[in-house]
């Protein structure tokens, strides 16, 4: 295996993510890159989020020779449309209220770019979420505790929006969060890093 790498990079701004990869006990910085995020038309959910994966670790790997560099992005979707980051209160209820009672799609793509070689190892992990169908005044009071506006879906599943979801079906438990960990753990030994030594 080929340890030789400079630094560990997670091309993000998501505290989240910064969290969950804080878990592996891995050295690493954090360098935000700056790319337009706007999906392109006729692109599906899963093509868009593996693209802003991709793209993320690009630009910033672009600044770190050497480097291995995790991009991530997520995408959330029903009927097969994309569902954004809400923003604001009125278009968080809005999302919460078309989505209760039914299933979202959420796509969260993952790039580990190998700045050694230029190459990239790109997933993509779906998380199939139930929405509890709750009525417009407690989804309200919801988003008054908690002011999810960053998260695609109005719902931060770490905290206190597992009380409105229903059925959480994944194969890797952290992707809905924002950073999946079984996955990424795959590239990384892949790529040479080692978790454990004897």
């Amino acid at each position: 295996m080929n340890h030789n790498f400079s630094s560990l990079i997670l091309a993000s701004s998501s505290a989240y993510r910064r969290e969950l990869l804080g878990r592996l006990r891995l050295p690493f910085t954090v360098d935000v890159p700056a790319i337009d995020e706007t999906p392109l038309a006729g692109e599906s959910p899963s093509a868009t989020a593996l693209r802003l994966a991709r793209e993320k670790a690009r630009a910033v790997a672009a600044r770190h020779s050497g480097s291995l560099v995790i991009g991530s992005d997520q995408v959330a979707t029903l009927d097969d449309l994309q569902i954004g980051k809400p923003g604001t209160h009125a278009a968080a209820l809005a999302q919460l209220q078309t989505m209760r009672g039914r299933e979202v799609v959420f796509h969260t793509a993952l790039c580990l770019w190998d700045g050694r070689t230029g190459t990239c190892q790109l997933e993509d992990i779906q998380t199939v979420v139930k929405f509890r169908d709750l009525p417009d005044a407690e989804l309200d009071a919801y988003l008054r505790i908690e002011q999810p506006y960053d998260c695609a879906g109005s719902a931060k599943n770490e905290g206190l929006g597992i009380a409105i979801l229903e059925r959480i079906d994944s194969s890797d438990p952290t992707a809905l969060t924002g950073l999946p960990l079984i996955a990424l753990t795959g590239m990384l030994r892949a790529a040479g890093v080692p978790f454990f030594k004897a």
